[in-house]
């Protein structure tokens, strides 16, 4: 069953079930982790507006680019005149990734509060990505993760390859563990475990989280290559985990891992958690709107099939379609994947 809101779109009649928090922070990646993998440079006046689009829809906190070296991701070349061009509202967090000390010198440049960094749970995936081994890659994050808090910045860790990767197959739990504890250990005030192609599962997940002894400071970035996503994230809310990565429509997905998918769509997870009664503080129908301009821009439908429904939906009411219509995005474009 479905009831129409005020902003035109549809959404679920909340039937709210045991055992889950009350509120979830969304952590939207869209801007960074969704746009990283587009064959074309989206402008930053693009960029900009989709931030603050974001924003406008009741997001509290938007990673919005990275400090890596434009030769491996030439889509965020433009991060400084990114960050230029962002216009803060109060009480949202704008984070960006820094890979590496001259990353961090950059964001400290320009004002940044908030970093993440990034590291895997696996020795392939450490090497192709990072050029490093397993151990020697916390000698890159440890003196950024020191800077940082010496500078009163947050730092948040991400874990890639958390439940498994393409050349090693399932990832032992207790390695995973070793990895995120010592980012945890280092200072970083939450750790993101990465579902980087897509292969966790229910189960895994509640693994996961058990063997870390519990939720705390913990988040997860699910990848929806085998339909699992919010099977996983339904695991987590249950294991006690508030805080989701999504990125907007589905976008996205690991330049280093060629099996690395969308990421989970903010709008299929926000539909998901108001049917299931917990609070998010975002407009479904703005964030509906938001995928749907930027599928216009992008030259393609949106991978969200909340948004592909409630965009049939609102173009068959016109009067209650959002501003920016839904046939923005080309009816006949492929899906990126």
């Amino acid at each position: 069953m479905t009831t129409r809101g005020a902003t035109g779109g549809a959404r679920p009649a909340p039937y709210p079930a045991e055992g889950l928090p009350e509120r979830v922070t969304v952590y939207e990646v869209g801007p960074r982790d969704g746009l990283q993998n587009e064959p074309v440079v989206v402008p930053v006046e693009v960029k900009a507006e989709f931030v603050a689009r974001l924003a406008a829809a009741g997001h509290t906190v938007i990673e919005t680019t990275s400090f890596v070296h434009p030769r491996w991701v030439p889509q965020l070349a433009d991060a400084a005149e990114l960050l230029a061009a962002v216009e803060r509202v109060p009480g949202v967090r704008y984070p960006v990734l820094v890979p590496n000390a001259r990353g961090l010198e950059r964001a400290l440049e320009l004002g940044v509060t908030e970093i993440a960094v990034f590291a895997s749970a696996t020795e392939t995936f450490a090497a192709k990505n990072l050029n490093r081994t397993l151990d020697s890659q916390f000698e890159m994050f440890e003196p950024v993760v020191a800077r940082a808090l010496e500078h009163g910045l947050k730092v948040r860790a991400y874990v890639s390859m958390c439940f498994g990767d393409p050349w090693e197959g399932p990832t032992p739990i207790d390695q995973v563990v070793e990895v995120g504890r010592r980012l945890l250990d280092l200072g970083c005030f939450e750790l993101s475990l990465g579902d980087t192609v897509g292969v966790g599962t229910p189960g895994h997940v509640a693994a996961l989280i058990g063997a870390f002894g519990g939720p705390e400071r913990l988040a997860v970035h699910f990848h929806d290559t085998y339909g699992q996503a919010l099977a996983n994230t339904l695991a987590a809310l249950r294991a006690g985990v508030t805080v989701v990565d999504a990125s907007t429509g589905g976008i996205g997905g690991c330049p280093y891992a060629e099996s690395a998918t969308g990421n989970l769509a903010t709008e299929d997870l926000v539909w998901m958690l108001h049917g299931l009664g917990v609070e998010t503080g975002l407009d479904l129908g703005a964030l509906v709107e938001t995928s749907t301009w930027l599928a216009g821009r992008l030259g393609r439908p949106s991978p969200s099939r909340v948004v592909q429904a409630l965009s049939k939906a609102l173009s068959k009411a016109p009067s209650e379609a959002p501003s920016e219509a839904p046939s923005e995005a080309p009816s006949e474009a492929p899906p990126k994947e």
